[in-house]
């Protein structure tokens, strides 16, 4: 299938929330089949696996190919996506810009020798960011800084067209969408009811996001679109305590408005951390007119789909040993920061306010 209905690929694909909410370790036929497929796609004679435990919707490995570390990937949904193509392509052009981004050292959507869509990358000898943020030794100011600066780096690409990429012409980053209007509102009357449904917010509060979409309509009239991370996080980002050495996971990348992987951050972080990631910014390229409330707007669509993904995948219901809810904390408070970050967004929007406020 490729993604032109989808907004968000983990809570809008058919098999919604696939990945999410298991994270039962894989059998060995899979993996020798997997085996199988390096070998042939890389034409290589050794190939050793270990389950790396990540928390995300793919399957990991941590893999020696012929004596060279490596990182697999698999995506093994009933879909059969191969928007892993399409990542790989965004992150050989992302690391041309001299982004730090691992090597993709092979790829295979075929399926031709295991069920799923495969990727080999470079392997990193460092943990996610998120990791030293839950420690809190993490040197978040320099760290928010480089974020920053990375985001207007690869804003370079300006592909044509919006929202996801056609995976039919992977190297020839194409976005299905003929107006950022279009895929901005795409599956947004789902993504609300979806939250009213599973009484998450109030039908009034939906009522008023709606309205106030619509009162900033003409921030989304944008002519030509830019790149955009779209699952920008402390855990896709890996590196020692000070410093990054590479952005992962693009799996999520789209062409969108300049402020989108920015507000991502606030879905996670303070005033403070997106200053100095602001600061960033600039020091590579202006801010775009009209940045404060693009922000807040961005945001707000945001913070609706990541309200729909903890919701429909349960992640309320975890405990800290989980990536997104920190040292000593739990499910219930994941959810009131969730709530409280959705207010932030919409008063945000309506007043304009600075991100200092968070």
């Amino acid at each position: 299938m490729n993604r032109s209905s989808i907004y968000y690929w983990k809570c809008d694909r058919p098999a919604a929330f696939h990945g999410t909410q298991s994270l039962a370790g894989t059998d060995a036929s899979l993996e020798s089949r997997l085996c199988d497929a390096v070998k042939a796609r890389m034409d290589c004679e050794s190939v050793v696996l270990s389950p790396a435990g990540s928390q995300g919707n793919h399957l990991t490995w941590t893999a020696v190919v012929d004596g060279q570390a490596m990182f697999v990937r698999l995506e093994n949904g009933p879909e059969e996506d191969d928007y892993i193509v399409v990542e790989s392509a965004v992150m050989e052009q992302v690391r041309a810009l001299g982004v730090p981004v691992p090597r993709v050292l092979a790829v295979d959507a075929s399926r031709r020798h295991v069920t799923g869509a495969w990727q080999a990358l470079e392997r990193i000898a460092f943990p996610d960011l998120n990791r030293w943020f839950k420690q809190g030794v993490l040197d978040d100011g320099s760290v928010a800084f480089d974020i920053g600066a990375a985001v207007a780096r690869w804003q370079a690409l300006t592909p044509p067209g919006f929202g996801p990429f056609d995976s039919s012409a992977p190297h020839d980053l194409r976005g299905f969408h003929a107006s950022y209007e279009d895929y901005f509102r795409l599956r947004l009357a789902d993504h609300l009811g979806f939250l009213v449904e599973r009484g998450f917010i109030e039908r009034e509060k939906c009522v008023e996001i709606e309205r106030a979409i619509d009162e900033h309509q003409a921030l989304l009239q944008i002519g030509r679109g830019c790149l955009v991370h779209k699952d920008l996080a402390l855990w896709n980002i890996l590196g020692p305590r000070d410093r990054i050495a590479a952005f992962i996971d693009f799996d999520d990348s789209i062409s969108g408005d300049a402020m989108d992987d920015l507000s991502l951050l606030a879905c996670f972080h303070d005033g403070v951390f997106l200053l100095r990631a602001l600061d960033g910014y600039r020091s590579v390229r202006p801010l775009p007119d009209e940045h404060r409330k693009r922000f807040w707007l961005h945001l707000l669509r945001n913070m609706i789909v990541k309200s729909v993904i903890r919701v429909g995948a349960g992640y309320f219901d975890r405990d800290d040993g989980f990536f997104l809810i920190g040292a000593g904390g739990s499910g219930a408070d994941l959810r009131r920061f969730t709530l409280c970050r959705l207010e932030a967004a919409l008063r945000g929007l309506r007043e304009g306010g600075d991100v200092s406020t968070l």
